[in-house]
Parts: structure tokens; sequence; C-alpha cells
């Protein structure tokens, strides 16, 4: 019946559309169910939700935040078509601005686990880490400076520093760390990324 399938990383679809989940989810997913018993995952900047979607399919809860109102209302649409009523009571839209200059837009919210793919806006990562519990997790990917040398995004204020995602965490537990050159799994041309996974101590 549809929507009461378990979803494998990269088996996602969205209308005619394949959208791979990231495999870093289906690598710690048993730890991700854990973290999120008793509160929701964020997949933060979430674009298509491909990551959310995931989680929410393997019966995770989900906060999907984004500022585009027209990317949310598509995983709306797909929520409405593809997940069971149980899954869908465990999915929430959140339309936020993380950027805007001086908010704190994750104060005072508590997740089990935070994922950004593709994303670097600085002033949040301590936002990121305090609206963890302690025992969650942080599943972060994004391009790296080298990513330069090799096509977009070109900006340093949306390219990690060698070495800065882990030093970010360094505090936590890494269970995955990754800095290098791979090449995307759908376009397969080469990124420059970094990947890091990372549990908060639990005091």
């Amino acid at each position: 019946m549809l929507g009461q399938r378990k979803y494998s990383a990269g088996s996602i679809s969205r209308g005619d559309t394949d959208l791979d989940a990231s495999k870093l989810l289906s690598q710690h997913l048993q730890k991700l169910s854990l973290a999120c018993r008793a509160v929701p995952a964020l997949d933060l900047a979430c674009g298509a939700g491909r990551n959310g979607l995931y989680l929410l399919a393997n019966d995770i809860p989900v906060v999907f935040a984004d500022r585009d109102s027209d990317s949310l209302e598509k995983i709306r649409q797909q929520l409405a078509t593809q997940f069971h009523s149980g899954q869908r009571d465990r999915a929430q839209l959140w339309e936020v601005d993380l950027e805007i200059p001086g908010s704190h837009p994750l104060e005072a919210r508590a997740f089990g686990a935070i994922t950004v793919f593709r994303y670097l806006h600085r002033p949040l990562l301590e936002g990121i880490k305090n609206a963890v519990v302690p025992g969650g997790l942080v599943i972060y990917e994004t391009f790296t400076l080298a990513q330069a040398e090799i096509g977009r995004p070109r900006n340093p204020d949306f390219l990690l520093r060698p070495g800065e995602l882990r030093g970010c965490f360094s505090q936590w537990e890494i269970l995955h760390d990754f800095e290098g050159i791979e090449r995307d799994s759908s376009s397969g041309q080469p990124r420059a990324i970094a990947q890091v996974v990372a549990q908060k101590p639990l005091t």
C-alpha cells in the first residue's frame, strides 16, 4: 500500500524525479532512531526534503525547515500522496529565514538530530550544537574551499576551511569524518566536500 513501504537511501522519488537521500542516514539509522524517540529530527535548510523524507519513512519524526514556501509546499504534497497518516502526523513544516541578522531561530528548540546538507551559515553553527539534546546527532555535509577550483559555489562565505567542520564538533564524539573530493552520486561530477557525523556528549 502506498506510503507504507520503507524507503532505502537513494530510493525516494518525487513525481518523475529520484531524490537520493544521503547514505550517511542509512549508515547511522539506528542511532538516529534512538536519538529521536522523544524529540524530532530537524532537516535544516531542507530544500526538496530528500533526507527528512527518508527519516520520516523510517518512522523518525521530522521538522522540515526552509525559507522557501514553494519547497515546503512540494514536501506537503509528497507527504499527502506517499505517506500514511501515522507518518504524516510525525512531520512538521517550518517556514523560517535562518539568516536574519541578530536572530536565533533555533533558540529554545530541541532536536534529537539535525541534518544539514549543502548549506553553510556560520552564525548558525553554535545554535545547531545547542539545539541538539545530549546524546543526539548532527549529520553535516557541505562544500569546502577546494570546490572553488572545480565549480560552484565559489563564494568563500559558503565554503568550509580545511578542518573547520570537524573542529566545530571537536568536543563531541566523531562517528564519521571525511574531507576531500568525491563524485556526486547522481551527476557523476567531482565535488569537494566535508562530512561529519557527531554525537553530543551526555553531560
